[in-house]
């Protein structure tokens, strides 16, 4: 359990993962209301690494479900063990012939194999999913849904039952409920709009891409060592790549790689050269890297210019001050 949000930053930022007040408030409002978080943003900014991070922080054991088009009840909740149904049924073939000696009809020989089905469909031939797992775990958990944008209408509309009751219901079975309520982070990256009804329910949690002061912190704390005017460089350009016009923007994951790909060619500044040579590593289409070639020649260009203009200044300053003697004088 978490005492406070400053106590969530700092225990997260022990484990590498740096976060904004604001990201601290509601994974503290979470774990105290025990209420669904729905996180959304950009593709790579760290909401599933958010989930991951705040499990193991909490000591809870992480349940995944990877939600994808065409995802049902049975792939996430639980399915039944054909297989081994099939073979406990050879297994007890003799004791099938002794239970139909002296049925006198069809009817009654079917409904003394159907007084056994409960044998059959009991929680010994029950498959569990990562909903039906994170709601019978005696572990205190956490549940990742992870780009629930991806899944059906449909299945966004049955998890609406567990995220509000915390139970699933089994035909053959019955209500099963949570033995301990678990922490629930659903991740989306916009790939369609959640409904109203599902976002009621959760509190809502929206990761941008960073600023570039925060950024250099993530480099600092994911790549240890970096050469700290790299990571100021190498984020200033990502920060600049952000706001051209690009099919996909460089998230946070692209700028570690970026960062990791140039440490290991051993560079502690960024030129024309190595920019244009290491872009494929931020930028994953080929349009967009020509596009940004355009672009950082004049970027390159405006570092490079910036040095003298800090310095003219103090010259200027010199220059004045005999000047500025000789009046004093007269």
């Amino acid at each position: 359990m978490f005492d406070s949000v400053e106590k969530i930053q700092t225990e997260l930022a022990a484990k590498q993962y740096i976060c904004s007040k604001n990201i601290a408030t509601v994974v503290y409002l979470a774990e105290k209301l025990m209420k669904p978080v729905l996180v959304e943003g950009p593709a790579g900014v760290g909401k599933t690494d958010l989930a991951k991070v705040v499990a193991a922080a909490t000591g809870r054991e992480l349940i995944r479900l990877q939600c994808y088009e065409g995802l049902d009840e049975a792939k996430a909740l639980y399915e039944w063990e054909y297989s081994k149904q099939l073979l406990y049924t050879q297994i007890l073939k003799e004791k099938f012939t002794e239970i139909m000696q002296g049925a006198t009809s069809l009817r009654d020989a079917a409904d003394r194999v159907g007084a056994s089905d409960s044998v059959f469909f009991s929680e010994k031939f029950i498959v569990p999913r990562p909903l039906m797992k994170a709601i019978t775990n005696e572990r205190p958990t956490l549940l990742l849904i992870d780009e629930v944008d991806k899944s059906d209408p449909e299945f966004e509309a049955f998890l609406l039952e567990v995220l509000s009751d915390f139970q699933v219901s089994v035909p053959e079975i019955g209500t099963i409920e949570a033995r301990e309520i678990p922490l629930v982070f659903l991740t989306s990256n916009d790939a369609r709009e959640m409904t109203d009804a599902l976002k009621r329910r959760c509190l809502h949690l929206f990761i941008d891409f960073p600023d570039e002061e925060l950024e250099v912190r993530i480099l600092d704390a994911k790549i240890p060592g970096i050469d700290k005017r790299l990571a100021e460089e190498v984020v200033r350009v990502v920060q600049q790549l952000r706001q051209l016009d690009l099919k996909k923007s460089p998230s946070i994951s692209e700028t570690l790689d970026w960062a990791r790909a140039l440490t290991v060619m051993n560079a502690s500044e960024l030129d024309q050269e190595l920019v244009n040579d290491t872009l494929n590593v931020v930028l994953k289409y080929e349009g967009d890297i020509k596009k940004a070639q355009g672009e950082l020649g004049r970027l390159i260009q405006k570092k490079t210019a910036e040095k003298p203009t800090e310095e003219a200044p103090v010259a200027e300053e010199k220059a004045v001050e005999p000047a500025a003697k000789k009046a004093i004088l007269h």
